[in-house]
């Protein structure tokens, strides 16, 4: 990911979405957008891109909006369920933007729509729901806190 432009501390060690070029235009509370381009190795045996690598751009943008781009002392936001509707095939080279906001937030858990496109194109629709859970604890990871 570029070293200027808007950043997102989740992704700081997030190799899948290094691995997938995905490069932040939009990180705010409620709010992000990525951009990733569809490369070879994303395609499927159609030599359109795999559902899979458009359903991790669109799950990634959903738990940047969810969670603080600055973090989020000892907390942090997952899925607690998505659906996803297909809608368009993206191509190899074709550049994909994913856009989520916000629809709901109460208590611990909310919603979010995210949508997935290319051009002016819709390619996907995800519908995210999170919970917020206390960070968790391993032998390896330090605390948001901690950092």
């Amino acid at each position: 990911m570029p070293a200027d432009g808007p950043r997102h501390r989740m992704l700081e060690t997030d190799s899948c979405t290094r691995w997938l070029g995905g490069e932040v235009l939009l990180a705010e509370p409620g709010h992000a957008k990525l951009r990733m381009r569809v490369r070879e190795e994303m395609t499927n045996g159609f030599k359109i891109a795999h559902g899979g690598m458009i359903f991790t751009l669109a799950d990634t943008c959903f738990a940047m909006a969810c969670n603080h781009p600055d973090g989020d002392d000892g907390t942090i936001t997952v899925a607690s369920g998505v659906d996803i509707n297909f809608l368009r095939p993206a191509k190899l080279d074709d550049e994909l933007v994913a856009e989520a906001v916000e629809v709901s937030r109460s208590g611990r858990s909310g919603i979010y729509d995210v949508t997935v496109t290319h051009g002016t194109e819709t390619i996907a629709v995800f519908r995210g729901r999170s919970r917020t859970i206390p960070f968790p604890a391993t032998e390896s990871a330090e605390t948001p806190s901690a950092r």
